[in-house]
């Protein structure tokens, strides 16, 4: 079972909830707590980088608004107005350790396009290399629907998969995963993410959250794919790291999978939006499942489309259970004419599976 004391790279998330003493309140004492986690980690050795919630947050307070708005434009208008507060105090609390921050504001699109998921793992390896603390967030100030990624939880479970992290760290209000249909305790460890799992999730009704228990999971899911293990766990434990440290067993472990997928896959395997479907015969599904072989045309029963060669799509067996997803070689014409039919449609190198 991966621990943080063999953990060389984690990634935490920190929850609204967690930094906030009420809506437009940053809760600074817990934020200096936080820093000195943070620097107790790096004394090990560990490099960490911060996914932090907070700016709609602390623009709603600055605006005087007491819900969290629906309209996309205000939200837009918070979270302008509330990421400059909240960065200058991450900066503030590093200061007595001599330590700088830095900013990266993403959207979904930045790691969709190839080009820009290699420059946000170029720009953290430059920042961790110079000993700087990356503090990433959504750039929810331009973020459309269409881009959004919904939540912090997901984007950090992404960003740990790009950054090759080998923990993630969901850190909230609650003390993890709780078995609300049997005991009302903590689940220790989760091997595996099965229906009975999820359906101990809740969602959340607080005001400046989004997401709750249903989008830790989520999460989970994605890091489990890239081989990632992951924390649920309370922020407000101000040993929490100390605890782990120690071999403490704290919060909700997740495995990570004992297939993890290699470094030149992982832009293929956190692309949650495809271009197209593929439906393929039980051979084929059987060669790249249990052989780990290429998708050959010829076990292409069905094309889903229109796409261009390049294109990331679904795999799907005939009983419609989807197995995987990858970059096609051909676009959706040239596989639908079954001209070429011992051509190789997706290779084995670019081609993850995802069940």
């Amino acid at each position: 079972m991966s621990t943080l004391t063999q953990a060389k790279r984690v990634v935490i998330k920190l929850g609204t909830g967690v930094l906030t003493s009420g809506i437009g309140d940053l809760d600074t004492q817990r934020i200096d707590t936080l820093c000195q986690q943070v620097m107790t980690l790096r004394a090990r050795g560990i490099e960490v980088v911060l996914v932090s919630s907070g700016a709609v947050g602390l623009g709603m307070g600055k605006l005087k608004l007491e819900k969290r708005p629906k309209d996309l434009a205000q939200l837009q208008a918070c979270a302008s107005v509330g990421q400059s507060i909240l960065i200058n105090t991450w900066q503030q609390s590093f200061d007595p350790h001599d330590t700088t921050v830095a900013q990266i504001l993403l959207t979904r699109e930045d790691l969709r396009a190839r080009h820009r998921h290699n420059a946000i793992f170029n720009t953290v390896e430059c920042l961790l290399a110079n000993g700087t603390i990356p503090i990433v967030n959504e750039n929810d100030s331009i973020s459309a629907d269409e881009i959004k990624f919904g939540d912090n939880d997901t984007l950090s479970a992404l960003l740990a998969s790009v950054v090759n992290a080998d923990m993630l760290f969901i850190l909230s209000n609650i003390p993890g995963l709780i078995d609300l249909q049997g005991s009302g305790e903590v689940v220790p460890c989760v091997e595996a993410i099965t229906p009975e799992i999820e359906a101990m999730a809740e969602g959340t009704t607080h005001t400046t959250s989004v997401g709750g228990m249903t989008s830790k999971l989520t999460a989970a899911k994605i890091a489990h794919r890239a081989g990632c293990a992951v924390i649920i766990g309370s922020g407000k434990d101000a040993q929490l790291f100390d605890k782990l440290l120690n071999g403490e067993s704290v919060g909700t472990h997740f495995l990570p999978s004992t297939a993890p997928i290699k470094s030149h896959k992982r832009w293929i395997a956190i692309q949650d939006g495809s271009d197209g479907e593929l439906t393929i015969d039980d051979g084929a599904a059987a060669a790249i499942i249990q052989s780990g072989k290429s998708l050959l045309a010829a076990g292409i029963s069905k094309v889903e489309g229109p796409f261009e060669a390049g294109a990331i799509v679904l795999i799907r067996q005939a009983s419609g259970r989807v197995i995987a997803q990858g970059q096609v070689d051909y676009s959706a014409s040239v596989l639908m004419d079954k001209s070429q039919p011992a051509s190789v449609a997706i290779h084995r190198d670019n081609l993850v599976l995802l069940s």
